[in-house]
């Protein structure tokens, strides 16, 4: 995050003693990434955040592999995933490579019983369905439908839903997950030209402070196992911190789309990058507008990379038969385009409604299991006329 931000009781000046009323100290971590390179944030304890009571069970959590080898376009049915009780139990993962995990989830219930952290991997939430409020050791933050709530990794959190009905489109990412460099400054600050900027964050807010000690199940996943440690201290004990390393928000409803007077390319439709892949936002916005202008895209070859576009709402104006929470796959090594009739029909139109994410991965996407079981099995034949 290249943005400054801080909760809570600090010191004036880091590494220095930071005592409590009663003269002892509040104890100091660095959370931080790359090395001591990266972004970070300085934490103050009440309680060591190292007091390990117990180490549990593990458990596998690796994604099972279907097809490791794809060349087909694929239309994924994740309504057909059923609503599971646990947020955990809730995530299918539906496509994998070396660099991220792609799934949804239909959680029902708040987690409540235990902390989750992910060691491995940058965390990306989407809220197609359901609103409630991300708890984390360093403030809370209310989401609702159309929020990206960025999680790095090693951030401890749970979730608390509102109601029993919340589908989540979720990434692991095992590079950091950052805002487009094209749009941001040599400091870190999102450009003018930028479709989206600073003031459109949810920072973290409401800092938890829980001053107590017991017994605290924290789930830990690293390198696909899924670790059951427990702690004497509340993991939620942070008094205050600051810096640049820490969780928020960003609804798709503020993203402010890019047009031109020819069709414009998905890149300016970016709004988090990695070293690995990009996610993009499809949002309502006004067609091109030369008077010999073909709204809808060209065919093109993915070449370089595997596309994945997951439907949210509206009429997508490049395709024929899709609904929301359809997944489209279309795979590097063929072309694609617009469904036939979409092509023609976009001639003229003024405007689009549709709302969708994209994912675009440098290399190539496994299917596992789960997505196999929800494929329509008849999408790569959809272009023919």
């Amino acid at each position: 995050m290249p943005i400054y931000h801080k909760l809570g009781r600090i010191p004036p000046k880091r590494h220095t003693q930071f005592r409590k009323p009663d003269d002892s100290l509040f104890f100091e971590q660095l959370f931080g990434t790359i090395g001591f390179d990266g972004m970070s944030s300085l934490l103050y304890h009440h309680r060591r955040p190292t007091m390990v009571t117990d180490i549990a069970e593990s458990i596998d959590a690796s994604p099972r592999i279907a097809v490791d080898k794809n060349i087909h376009s694929k239309k994924l049915l994740t309504f057909d995933v059923a609503p599971k009780g646990d947020y955990l139990e809730a995530r299918e993962p539906l496509m994998v490579n070396s660099d991220l995990i792609i799934g949804v989830a239909a959680p029902q219930q708040s987690m409540r019983d235990y902390f989750y952290k992910n060691a491995s991997a940058d965390e990306l939430l989407f809220v197609h369905r359901g609103s409630g409020t991300l708890r984390t050791l360093v403030g809370n933050i209310p989401f609702e439908y159309g929020d990206y709530l960025v999680i790095p990794r090693g951030m401890i959190y749970q979730i608390e839903f509102d109601t029993t009905d919340n589908r989540l489109l979720y990434v692991e990412s095992f590079t950091p997950i950052y805002t487009p460099k094209k749009y941001r400054n040599w400091f870190g600050q999102l450009l003018e030209h930028s479709p989206y900027c600073e003031r459109d964050y949810k920072l973290p807010q409401d800092l938890e402070t829980h001053d107590e000690t017991g017994d605290f199940l924290l789930k830990i996943k690293k390198q696909g196992m899924l670790h059951h440690l427990h702690y004497q201290a509340h993991p939620f004990d942070v008094v205050g911190w600051d810096g640049y390393n820490y969780p928020y928000g960003f609804s798709i409803h503020n993203f402010e789309p890019i047009t031109g007077r020819v069709h414009q390319p998905p890149p300016v439709h970016e709004t988090f990058e990695t070293s690995a892949f990009v996610v993009c936002s499809f949002c309502p916005r006004l067609y091109d507008y030369h008077p010999q202008a073909i709204p809808a895209p060209y065919n093109h070859s993915n070449i370089d990379s595997d596309e994945m576009l997951y439907y949210v709402d509206g009429d997508f104006m490049s395709r024929t038969g899709v609904a929301p929470g359809n997944i489209s796959l279309h795979p590097a090594g063929i072309p694609h385009g617009p469904h036939p009739g979409t092509y023609e029909k976009s001639i003229g139109q003024k405007e689009t409604l549709e709302l969708a994410v994209m994912i675009d991965t440098f290399r190539p996407l496994m299917l596992t299991e789960n997505a196999m079981r929800i494929d329509d099995r008849q999408y790569y034949k959809s272009w023919i006329e």
